[in-house]
């Protein structure tokens, strides 16, 4: 999802967009070639601060709950990080292009911090994308996190703590660091960046990924 799509409904994004990995004529025809720079991915004019350990290349997927394009390609990704590479480290980081995308930022360091993710992180998709929830606010995040068996007041403590607001902040300055305008995006080693836009389609896009993960281990 593009920043420039947000008015449009989730329906016609879903049916329209290539982020959400729709096969194009395009698409196929360009399976075989080898990745390019700035068609398929792009190299970044300063590198982005990573947080892998030492001997690891470290991709990063920029994600937001609510875009229907982040949750068709959650189970794509998910398959994807099974077959990665052992020196491969992957993180999620959510995006904030407005203010009000902060609470579902929140959401995820909130569900990171209590080793909550693995069971969650799929069931906040499920509850925007097919129950309809409206998860925007505080208050929401919050209510939807103790019907999940959070203690609720555990849940808001840890929501305004400091090391979720820092996550939080960090989250911001790197999807601006990889110069982020649309999700999913994936950000690889802190020096490359592809996307549904430009790799035609995020099935490719993780295919453009192995590639550049080649590339940065070569660079080691």
């Amino acid at each position: 999802m593009q920043r420039r799509e947000f008015s449009f409904s989730a329906a016609t994004l879903a049916a329209t967009s290539v982020g959400a990995g729709l096969s194009l004529p395009g698409a196929a025809r360009a399976q075989g070639k080898t990745p390019q720079e700035g068609n398929d991915y792009l190299l970044l004019d300063r590198p982005a601060i990573t947080e892998a350990a030492a001997g690891k290349i470290e991709v990063v997927e920029f994600f937001w709950y609510s875009c229907p394009h982040c949750n068709h390609f959650e189970p794509q990704f998910e398959e994807w990080i099974k077959k990665a590479p052992k020196d491969v480290s992957v993180r999620r980081v959510p995006v904030a292009f407005r203010a009000d995308f902060e609470p579902q930022q929140r959401l995820y360091y909130v569900l990171e911090t209590l080793g909550k993710v693995e069971e969650l992180h799929k069931k906040v998709f499920y509850a925007i994308h097919v129950e309809k929830q409206t998860l925007n606010t505080a208050d929401q995040v919050a209510a939807w996190a103790e019907k999940q068996g959070i203690n609720k007041a555990r849940f808001v403590e840890t929501y305004n703590s400091f090391p979720v607001a820092t996550k939080t902040r960090k989250a911001t300055l790197l999807q601006d660091a990889y110069k982020v305008d649309g999700v999913p995006a994936l950000g690889i080693a802190g020096r490359y960046f592809t996307s549904g836009s430009l790799a035609q389609t995020m099935e490719r896009a993780l295919l453009v990924t192995d590639y550049l993960v080649g590339l940065a281990r070569k660079a080691k």
